[in-house]
């Protein structure tokens, strides 16, 4: 009887779904490895190998077997995707096009060898991150350059901004994916992109607030407010945004500064200046990375770089890697906490992950340990252990759904 490899779903699968593998027809107790592929849209090739065992019984399930070695051990029934490793070094798993899948190549090899053994069965399964139904709106109104992602059925949704980091340009696969769960979601760019500035040592919050009002107004986004979802130097900005600017109900803040960094951010007649950098207290890694974590000047130490969440009404979540080296997340986030009961305001929820680096990204994302920070324009570690950032990002992916539900609603 020929292996047969299974996959449920079936064929095709959202990106933040889990899948379940198994593996058919084998004899009793025979020691295979499976192999992932993937190729980005740049053509570098992820991969990540495990080693198992069947069952008495010449079956083996992912979800009751744990892997024997290889990218990891344990029981792991996800763990094909999220140990998935590039090809080139320091490179970051994107997806810039939702309109496309990812083609993940899944093969069963005989024996523990992982580049050895006979070839059992193999199969192509695709990952895609436009949800079945979801509309993908291409957003160009007045100053304002976004992707607006509505579900299937017609609104109006609770309605979410979503921010990324350092970079620039527009990125929609969070937006897309979280389109599915019921939220109306504007992926927006506020730099490098279109005609928009080419750098960010200004941002102005009037861009911004065109931004929430254009949201509000949309026929298919139910009010009064709307959320903010920003990771990094979005964070950042969702932290300015929801302190400046009116309409705000709720914001999530992954691994956000409460500090303007790298540039000045302006409101009217109002700014904030960027924290110094401080050179002499970056550290390079015994694999030749910068270690940026100490190289801000803290916002206690220059208060006028402090933003003044104080003035907000909008209700918080702050996420936070424990492991983060690209800045100090949890203090900023304990630090805005504190700032905000000492004004009265509600005490915002704040989850900790130990372990997990920067970049949380949606579930079965792989983890970027390392790469180029175009602030500091080296290599810098990001921080990170993979299965403790991989369970962090599942986690993350559940606590910002509920808490938008919770805060926002649902569909009217």
């Amino acid at each position: 009887m020929a292996a047969t490899l299974s996959l449920e779903p079936a064929g095709r699968s959202c990106w933040d779904e889990p899948l379940r593998i198994a593996v058919r027809g084998l004899t009793p107790e025979q020691p295979v490895t499976l192999r992932t592929a993937l190729s980005d849209e740049k053509a570098v090739l992820f991969r990540a190998h495990a080693r198992y065992r069947a069952d008495a019984g010449g079956e083996l399930d992912l979800a009751r077997a744990p892997a024997l070695g290889g990218s990891f051990a344990g029981l792991e029934p996800m763990g094909l995707l999220w140990a998935l490793e590039p090809d080139r070094p320091l490179w970051r798993l994107l997806k810039r096009d939702v309109q496309t899948p990812f083609v993940l190549e899944l093969e069963v090899l005989d024996g523990h060898e992982p580049d050895g053994g006979r070839l059992l069965a193999r199969a192509v399964h695709e990952r895609h991150f436009l949800p079945p139904g979801v509309r993908r709106v291409p957003v160009r109104a007045g100053r304002v350059r976004a992707t607006l992602f509505l579900p299937l059925e017609p609104g109006p949704y609770p309605g979410i901004i979503d921010l990324f980091g350092v970079g620039g340009g527009l990125l929609e696969y969070r937006a897309s994916l979280l389109a599915g769960k019921g939220f109306a979601v504007m992926a927006l760019a506020y730099y490098n992109y279109d005609d928009l500035p080419k750098g960010m040592d200004t941002m102005r919050m009037e861009y911004f607030e065109e931004a929430v009002n254009y949201l509000l107004s949309h026929p298919e986004v139910k009010g009064p407010g709307i959320g903010l979802f920003g990771i990094s130097k979005g964070g950042e900005l969702g932290l300015a945004m929801a302190s400046f600017l009116k309409g705000i109900t709720a914001a999530v803040i992954i691994n956000g500064s409460v500090a303007a960094v790298g540039g000045t951010i302006y409101y009217k007649d109002e700014s904030v200046p960027p924290v110094s950098i401080l050179k002499d207290r970056v550290k390079m890694t015994k694999d030749g990375l910068m270690d940026i974590v100490d190289g801000l000047q803290s916002p206690l130490v220059e208060s006028k770089s402090f933003i003044p969440v104080e003035r907000s009404d909008t209700t918080f979540l702050f996420l936070v890697s424990q492991d983060d080296h690209n800045w100090k997340s949890e203090f900023y986030a304990n630090e805005a906490s504190k700032r905000l009961q000492a004004h009265g305001k509600e005490k915002p929820q704040i989850i900790c992950y130990a372990e997990a680096g920067h970049y949380i990204e949606p579930p079965y994302f792989p983890l970027c340990k390392a790469g180029i920070h175009l602030l500091v324009s080296a290599n810098i570690t990001f921080g990170g252990e993979p299965k403790a950032h991989a369970m962090a990002q599942v986690d993350v992916w559940q606590q910002l759904q509920a808490f938008f539900h919770k805060q926002l609603g649902d569909k009217n």
